[in-house]
């Protein structure tokens, strides 16, 4: 099977939506992943409130043909309405996302629920699906949970996000991945890190937005857990490997391009040919 490659958001953070979209065609990549809102308490991106950025990496995805994976981020938090996300996903049509990444910050795992389930009804509007991304620190912290919230809330464009890091980090495993419909996987997340590792919230986080590894650089058995995950004739392999300390000496375009040679050496490695 051949799979597609997307340059994530936070590979590259450190560069505008037009660059990181032709640094995405230049070094290889077929997609890239783009943020429009942010993880935190940050402003929303500017290519979401500046017209100019936002027609600047229309231009260049018209020019190189790459095409937009993801956008992020939306989070569903006690406060959350679907009805405010409505720009949000404006937006993300407009530069032809196919894919939303969606958090569960909400403890009453009922309402969260619910929200996921009106926000993936509005998402289908826009012929979008709504992917559940599961990581340690949040009120959807495990696999297990993530797949009781898309099934409860039935909606055929839900989807499952498996990240490498959070999978490694959470109470999941290859078994319970296995036995996933993979209807519910349109794209997952690879990178690499240690095997231990900082449990505080803050120690997860920092590791997941700053410090991750490059496939094989690290200590996660990667190779298993591709093996394990359910995969459709549409997978999209998104490389999401943010390096803060190592960006400020390594450039972007160097950066993406090395995290998709090693991912595909980690794929070759299982006789798969890219």
């Amino acid at each position: 099977m051949r799979y597609r490659f997307s340059l994530a958001y936070l590979t590259v953070m450190e560069v505008e939506p037009p660059e990181a979209v032709q640094i995405a065609a230049d070094t290889g990549y077929q997609h890239v992943g783009l943020r429009l809102w942010p993880a935190g308490t940050e402003a929303p991106f500017a290519i979401f409130t500046d017209q100019t950025v936002y027609q600047a990496t229309q231009q260049v995805l018209a020019e190189t043909g790459i095409t937009v994976a993801d956008i992020e981020i939306i989070r569903l938090n006690a406060q959350f309405q679907a009805s405010n996300t409505q720009a949000f996903l404006e937006c993300g049509a407009g530069l032809g996302a196919k894919h939303i990444l969606v958090a569960g910050d909400d403890p009453d795992l009922t309402r969260c629920t619910d929200n996921f389930a009106a926000f993936c009804e509005l998402a289908a509007q826009y012929q979008m699906t709504a992917d559940l991304e599961f990581m340690p620190w949040t009120q959807v912290p495990n696999l297990k949970t993530a797949l009781q919230v898309i099934h409860q809330a039935q909606q055929t464009n839900a989807g499952l996000l498996i990240d490498a890091l959070h999978f490694a980090r959470s109470a999941s495993t290859l078994a319970e991945l296995a036995t996933v419909d993979p209807a519910l996987i349109h794209y997952v997340q690879f990178c690499d890190a240690p095997l231990h590792y900082e449990h505080s919230t803050e120690g997860l986080i920092h590791t997941a937005r700053a410090e991750r590894l490059m496939p094989g650089d690290g200590e996660l058995d990667l190779l298993s857990l591709f093996t394990a995950v359910p995969k459709g004739e549409d997978l999209v392999v998104s490389l999401e490997i943010p390096q803060k300390e190592r960006a400020s000496t390594v450039p972007a375009q160097q950066r993406a391009a090395e995290a998709l040679q090693k991912m595909q050496a980690c794929l070759n490695s299982l006789n798969r040919f890219i």
